[in-house]
């Protein structure tokens, strides 16, 4: 009698998990419309290896068999719905891939590379506790994929990723029948609730992370541009939840105060100006949106470092308007900004091909109009930010992550990111079209973000600051084996060869307009990262108006007793010169060059790398690396 009801308190507490996780999907915002459309099966039919599958009418069978928290079960759950939302068994999907086997089951290699679509995307959506470890997800679409394993078998990393076992977690139940389909109607299809939840999450977002600014502010008759801006929403997912995200406000006083001739954008407050006086036909304002909505989720206004502003702006207007033209996204206004020889290059190199014609660059024209620009935000110069601050009639909340306060909102850069990935994602699932090569690497960079400063100048070191390898010597005995404690052993011993040690050159402004902090930062680093490479010393160069040879330095003093001893100005390439002839600093050394970039042209002959401050841009085009120190 206690084993019979042992057992029954055992199923109650399986059933209890199940349920509690298939609650915590349909509480996700991205997950709950598919939720809707979907139902939990109450019987176990799968087999003892499986979690749980999903058939192609949205019925999902788990192993209520297994102990399992709620928060690993939500994560099967979310794994099974995203097979769905991303298409993978949609008739016409399944057609193409020749997944149907002649027994009516998913094709195993075609159940694989479904798996690895869903991990990829299932990053984003961070629904529960993942059952494994992932491996690193080839970035091939699941088509491609489902082909080429097809032919050489599914690699065993791979074969594991679903929640099905030995099986693939995809079932295909019998077509219904026309009495069926025409007694419960067709439901929509399991991309459409999928689009919908992406809009839902980021509009989500967007509304913890700022609050309903300037909703009630700037209520007015819905526009051509209103409706070219619900478009995004409703058919261009690239961008769908982008567009979810942002205010469209078209106030003539607003844009007549700022000179703006049609549109211009505001990534911070996530605010889309327009012009409604502009005389634009509907393509015209979709490609004007998308060119704005770009301009902020690929962060225009952060990655300016110290280039000239306006110049900036018309550099990458040429990319992005490159981009829209080779996607068809609605037509080039008239006086837009586009060059066909100019495909393929990225804003920083457009930007110096403008310098080259600074009388020619200055008199072309952004769609906020000349010499103003359309990317707004403070990183504008203090003249121009005033002057749109003290024309706007009321200042938008501050987002709670420029103070530090990421409780009660979401970061700016991560809804940016998440709503371009998952944008880029379902557009390719939905098979959109090819997107530009340039678009598509810096969407996908924006998963990926560069390394920290001092990791970048740790990798520097590695590569250029070899220390000298460890060698086998019977001067010092190594552990004897316990097999056979009599036979000695040589030990691992590293070579002092005065003649040969390790070691690079420090070439550091010493100027009045050096920042302490920077220069603390950068020094300790130094000193840590050649600490741990057993560099006795470094040569160390000061320079200001002229420079100043202090010799070879301890490590140690680098960090923390070195003294700043010139004033006036910054002329660096003495210091550089004085190096590359001291007889005594080996001609394969490399040089790390610490200044604030106010300085002369620097142009070193041997390896070198130079530490600036964030935000900071050289005054010319430096052929070594930059570490920009946070």
């Amino acid at each position: 009698m206690s084993t019979v009801r042992s057992d029954a308190r055992l199923r109650e507490r399986r059933n209890k998990a199940i349920d509690a996780g298939w609650a915590l999907v349909r509480a996700n915002t991205v997950l709950k419309r598919l939720a809707e459309g979907a139902s939990l099966d109450r019987v176990s039919l799968t087999g003892a290896a499986a979690w749980a599958v999903v058939a192609d009418r949205g019925l999902i069978t788990a192993n209520r068999s297994r102990d399992a928290e709620p928060a690993e079960w939500a994560w099967v759950f979310a794994h099974l719905l995203l097979h769905l939302g991303l298409g993978h068994l949609d008739e016409g999907q399944l057609a193409e891939a020749d997944a149907i086997t002649a027994d009516r089951d998913v094709d195993a290699s075609y159940g694989a590379a479904c798996c690895v679509a869903v991990h990829r995307f299932a990053e984003a959506v961070r629904v529960g506790t993942p059952l494994t470890l992932l491996p690193e997800l080839p970035g091939t679409d699941e088509l491609s994929l489902a082909r080429a394993w097809r032919d050489t078998g599914v690699p065993e990393v791979f074969r594991s990723l679903g929640t099905g076992g030995d099986r693939p977690c995809l079932a295909l139940t019998e077509p219904p029948s026309r009495w069926h389909a025409q007694y419960y109607g067709k439901s929509a299809p399991w991309t459409e609730r999928f689009a919908h939840g992406l809009i839902a999450s980021a509009t989500e977002a967007m509304e913890q992370a700022a609050g309903a600014r300037g909703q009630t502010r700037h209520r007015r008759r819905l526009g051509e541009w209103d409706r070219a801006l619900g478009w995004f929403a409703s058919s261009f997912p690239l961008l769908g939840a982008v567009a979810a995200g942002f205010t469209l406000i078209a106030d003539p006083e607003v844009v007549r105060a700022w000179d703006i001739s049609v549109a211009a954008v505001d990534a911070e407050h996530g605010e889309i100006y327009v012009n409604p006086h502009a005389a634009l036909t509907a393509e015209e304002w979709r490609f004007v949106f998308a060119h704005e909505m770009l301009h902020a989720a690929l962060r225009h206004d952060r990655r300016a470092l110290g280039r000239d502003p306006y110049l900036w702006n018309v550099a990458c207007d040429y990319v992005v308007n490159g981009w829209l033209v080779a996607l068809g996204v609605g037509e080039l206004p008239g006086d837009g900004l586009h060059d066909p020889q100019l495909a393929g290059l990225s804003a920083e190199s457009v930007y110096d091909t403008l310098t080259t014609d600074l009388r020619r660059a200055r008199k072309l024209r952004t769609l906020g109009g000349r010499e103003a620009g359309d990317v707004l935000g403070d990183w504008l110069s203090e003249p121009d930010a005033a002057a749109r601050r003290s024309s706007r009639r009321a200042e938008p909340k501050p987002l709670p992550w420029r103070d530090g306060d990421r409780t009660g909102g979401v970061d700016l850069d991560e809804f940016y990111r998440r709503a371009l990935s998952q944008g880029l994602v379902y557009h390719q699932a939905q098979g959109r079209g090819l997107l530009p090569l340039g678009l598509e690497q810096e969407i996908r960079a924006l998963d990926h973000p560069p390394l920290p400063w001092d990791a970048q100048l740790a990798q520097w070191f590695d590569e250029h600051v070899r220390a000298e390898r460890p060698v086998r010597s019977y001067a010092r005995a190594s552990r004897r084996q316990p097999a056979t404690p009599d036979i000695p052993r040589p030990g691992l011993v590293r070579p002092e060869r005065i003649d040969r040690r390790a070691t690079f050159g420090v070439v550091l402004d010493t100027s009045g307009s050096m920042n302490a902090e920077l220069l603390g930062k950068a020094l300790g680093a130094i000193a840590s990262y050649a600490r741990a490479r057993d560099v006795p010393a470094a040569r160390v160069v000061f320079c200001d108006a002229a420079a100043y040879d202090a010799g070879y330095l301890a490590v140690e003093d680098i960090a923390g007793r070195v003294k700043v001893r010139g004033r006036g100005g910054t002329r660096l390439q003495p210091g550089v010169e004085l190096l590359r002839r001291a007889p005594d600093f080996p001609a394969d050394g490399p040089v790390l060059i610490i200044t604030d970039a106010q300085c002369d042209h620097v142009r070193p002959s041997r390896e070198h790398a130079f530490l600036v401050p964030r935000g900071a841009r050289l005054p010319f085009v430096p052929r070594g690396p930059v570490f920009r120190v946070e």
